[in-house]
């Protein structure tokens, strides 16, 4: 999303008027949900996507004719058979699109871009708002706890129903649409081996900041993890001088020893942090509660651990285990973020 809003900003600022094309809702089996977003350029390029296929070859079209016309739109596409705007897929289901027309003379939107943009540096919830009356957005609004609200009116009722970690759509006049930008909270992967290596890319393509710590100097480099936010050399036995976790942080831990493993659980569980997950078997799992007794954490602490971390799915590469801690840590995150609106 950060590279789609710094290439729509970009264009505006060399004056070219561009489209960005985001899903507001989507039913049944549609190729992609809510929140899916494209750019469409006057010179036809495009940043992103919205589901490929015939839905997106028809939204490129529609918004290089929005781009000329300089008139956004809302249009909604039916995926099932037989009807009258079939496109020929094999899915069935509904996607509504909004088109918006961004004007490089419009300086609002030029200031609101840049206010987007911005967010991406912070380590804070955000979200992007739209207040949209007769298929037009009215108003567009950012929300983070320290600035509220700018530019829209909604009472906190309103205003926590789209507050999520996932897209929301609100249909009426008018209609509402939100979307987090940014989830605060830094995913720490203790052990950059190979499940570690694998599951920084999934938890980056999902939507965490992704921070890879291990003791390793040979491992701990950028190279090793080019989707991670940051790469920590450090010693696992007091990860202090390095990391100060935070109630809204989670950790995954897996590093090559059992010893280090227990070592880091110890410190986490001393922390606020949201999540916590160690990796291994239920025997090792087994011997690390009971150390972590002798340590003075007491029985119940356990309940915040998620071990064997992930959600059993019966895969055993690194590559498919990866899936079933990100999986776990998304519904988490969902849970989280519920609880506290």
């Amino acid at each position: 999303m950060k590279e789609l809003f710094e290439a729509l900003l970009a264009a505006l600022r060399r004056g070219e008027t561009a489209a960005l094309c985001t899903i507001l809702g989507a039913s049944g089996s549609a190729p992609r949900g809510a929140g899916a977003k494209m750019a469409v350029f006057a010179d036809g390029s495009t940043i992103g996507t919205v589901g490929g296929g015939a839905v997106e070859l028809r939204t490129i079209e529609m918004a290089k004719e929005a781009i000329l016309s300089k008139k956004s739109l809302i249009h909604g596409f039916s995926l099932a058979k037989n009807q009258i705007e079939d496109l020929g897929m094999i899915c069935g289901g509904n996607v509504t699109i909004y088109i918006q027309i961004l004007k490089p003379e419009n300086a609002d939107i030029i200031s609101f871009l840049e206010e987007v943009c911005e967010l991406f540096g912070k380590n804070e919830n955000s979200w992007l708002l739209y207040e949209l009356c007769g298929g037009e957005v009215a108003q567009m609004d950012i929300y983070t706890k320290a600035r509220g609200l700018r530019r829209m009116t909604l009472d906190d009722a309103a205003l926590a129903k789209l507050l999520t970690s996932q897209p929301v759509y609100q249909a009426g006049e008018p209609a509402y649409y939100a979307e987090p930008v940014v989830l605060a909270g830094t995913a720490y992967i203790f052990g950059g081996g190979h499940v570690g290596a694998a599951l920084a890319p999934v938890l980056h393509y999902v939507g965490f900041r992704v921070a890879v710590f291990d003791n390793r100097p040979d491992f701990a480099t950028p190279e090793h993890y080019p989707d991670a936010d940051e790469v920590i050399f450090g010693q696992y036995q007091d990860f202090s001088p390095w990391i100060t976790l935070q109630p809204e942080d989670y950790v995954t831990i897996m590093t090559p020893g059992h010893q280090a493993d227990r070592e880091v659980l110890l410190q986490a569980l001393r922390s606020p942090a949201t999540y916590i997950g160690c990796i291994g078997s239920r025997s090792k799992i087994a011997g690390t509660r009971a150390w972590l007794a002798e340590h003075g954490i007491p029985d119940e602490a356990w309940g915040r651990v998620h071990a064997p971390i992930g959600i059993p799915l019966g895969g055993r590469t690194p590559e498919e285990i990866s899936v079933s801690i990100a999986a776990e840590m998304i519904r988490h995150r969902a849970e989280h973020m519920a609880n506290r609106r």
